[in-house]
């Protein structure tokens, strides 16, 4: 996964990891006051986003089930994943800059009747007979970009829920919530599409972003006041210039997300292609419930890494951790491309799952530390956009070379992102740098 996402592969969907708002700490915009002020908005906001979350987690499986179902064809469903990740890299920059400049209520509400509404046409037309592979492809790539937003809102809205002192407390709930999401949706949302068929629980989706946005319509938030039009356009462009100056200015956080480039690759290839390897070498069927269990797998993955991140980074230095992490990566991808059974498929991707997260979270701590608290929000996008920028491209072409060239030249090419990152980073200064416990949030850019 890159950057915390629990789908393997970290397809930038409603992204738990991601909606936390963790950088929302360092912004301003009218916290709520009291105690029972933030228990009752900060609570209605996690069950709206538990409620979203819940509903994409079956569509994380059921979406590309119906692709694979309807076409059998695995470039499509490679294509599919690509189309989920390219708008967060289009679009993440200017969705955070632009949230910082609206009612973020509004963009709340808005991006999830949006979600839920494309997300309808999906069995509404299957119900008529005139679901194409163009019009999943569509929804796919639409309903990502309206989420885009309403994870940049999110990062807003809750720095206006919290009251100061209490982010800690406020992301803690999240993150138990996400990861419970993550480890059991996944699971559910295989069951259902096959009692239910993949169609009609991708419905079910849509009408948890319908509830999700009802919820959400009762956030007390106070609307931002907006700037005029040139200044806002200009202040934009100066705020995406400067967080990415500072990604580049900086030897360690630069070096760190490169990498993570050719992990994303890698993280591509293995999104796009979990339902084709479950059907054509692991003996599934797409109306298999099991194939869920492969998501979950790696939503345990992730939660395995994120327990073990502050262990392994007071032991090894970040640079060791991230290449101990490219190394392990590498390992559990021969693995998954060797299994024959679901037992050791779901073990293999946990593994792998678990060393790419720890690589993605080692980068997002490091960045953490050492971004001055002014940069925090533009320097964490940059870098998260940079790199999750070898997802799209992989997704893309794992399904492409396992349609023509085969399966095994697809799993063998997939391990080429890591081995590349893993090569380079040795040649790197990365294994003379300092443990997490030696930076400072004051580091200048190397």
């Amino acid at each position: 996964m890159t950057e915390a996402s629990t789908a393997p592969g970290g397809t930038p969907r409603p992204d738990p990891a991601a909606s936390l708002g963790g950088d929302g700490g360092a912004a301003s915009g009218g916290g709520a006051g009291g105690g029972d002020e933030f228990s009752r908005g900060f609570g209605r906001f996690l069950v709206a986003r538990a409620v979203s979350w819940a509903g994409s987690a079956v569509t994380l499986v059921a979406l590309p089930l119906l692709m694979y179902q309807h076409t059998g064809n695995a470039a499509l469903t490679g294509l599919l994943a690509a189309l989920e990740a390219i708008p967060y890299m289009v679009l993440g920059l200017p969705a955070g800059a632009w949230a910082d400049r609206l009612d973020p209520r509004r963009v709340l509400v808005v991006s999830n009747l949006a979600s839920g509404a494309l997300l309808a046409t999906i069995p509404l037309a299957e119900a008529f007979g005139v679901l194409f592979a163009a019009h999943l492809l569509v929804v796919a790539a639409a309903s990502a970009s309206a989420l885009t937003f309403s994870d940049a809102a999110g990062f807003r809205a809750l720095a206006a829920l919290t009251p100061p002192g209490q982010m800690g407390v406020a992301t803690g709930r999240l993150s138990s919530v996400s990861t419970v999401i993550g480890l059991a949706g996944p699971a559910a949302g295989g069951a259902l599409a096959a009692g239910l068929g993949a169609g009609n629980a991708i419905a079910l989706d849509a009408a948890t972003f319908a509830a999700s946005a009802l919820l959400m319509a009762r956030l007390p938030l106070g609307p931002t006041p907006l700037t005029g039009p040139s200044s806002a356009a200009r202040s934009l462009r100066a705020d995406i210039a400067e967080g990415l100056r500072w990604v580049w200015r900086h030897r360690l956080v630069r070096t760190l997300t490169l990498l993570g480039v050719g992990n994303s690759l890698t993280a591509g290839f293995i999104t796009g292609l979990v339902v084709v390897v479950a059907v054509r070498q692991l003996g599934l069927t797409t109306d298999d419930g099991r194939v869920g269990l492969l998501y979950a797998a790696a939503g345990a993955g992730s939660l395995l890494a994120s327990l073990m991140l502050a262990r392994v980074q007071r032991a090894l230095p970040v640079g060791w951790v991230t290449l101990a992490g490219l190394a392990a990566g590498l390992v559990f991808l021969g693995c998954w491309a060797a299994s024959r059974s679901l037992v050791t498929g779901a073990l293999a991707l946990l593994g792998w799952q678990a060393a790419n997260t720890l690589v993605s979270l080692n980068g997002i701590v490091v960045r953490q530390t050492v971004a001055p608290l002014e940069l925090q929000a533009r320097v964490n996008t940059s870098a998260r956009i940079i790199a999750w920028g070898g997802q799209p491209l992989g997704a893309a072409a794992g399904g492409v070379l396992a349609e023509h060239a085969g399966l095994g030249w697809a799993l063998l090419l997939a391990g080429a992102g890591l081995a590349v990152s893993l090569a380079a980073g040795l040649c790197t200064r990365l294994r003379a740098t300092h443990r997490l416990a030696t930076l400072t949030a004051a580091a200048s850019p190397a």
